[in-house]
């Protein structure tokens, strides 16, 4: 198998589009582990920015978990496939 990006001309959409496809070709795992690895290192050096609704929404949602405002993940699944049963 071989594969060839001529990513000169390409947009950054276009470069990652034409990855994924050619990911799906690969089968060498060894290989995908190495690419997993520099995918993995890239995304853990990535400073995100969040804006000032962003960081109010997390200070809300910590102040309800520190209040005990929570719910049971299996709570959220019940109540999503009753109102799934409803739609349907």
């Amino acid at each position: 198998m071989y594969f060839c990006l001529n990513i000169t001309h390409m947009s950054t959409l276009e470069i990652r589009n034409k990855l994924i496809e050619n990911i799906f070709l690969i089968e060498d795992k060894s290989f995908l582990e190495a690419l997993k690895t520099i995918v993995d290192t890239k995304l853990a050096s990535t400073t995100y920015e969040l804006s000032d609704f962003q960081i109010d929404r997390i200070k809300k949602g910590r102040e309800q978990l520190m209040n005990g405002n929570t719910i049971s993940n299996d709570t959220v699944q019940k109540k999503v496939g009753q109102l799934k049963q409803k739609l349907i």
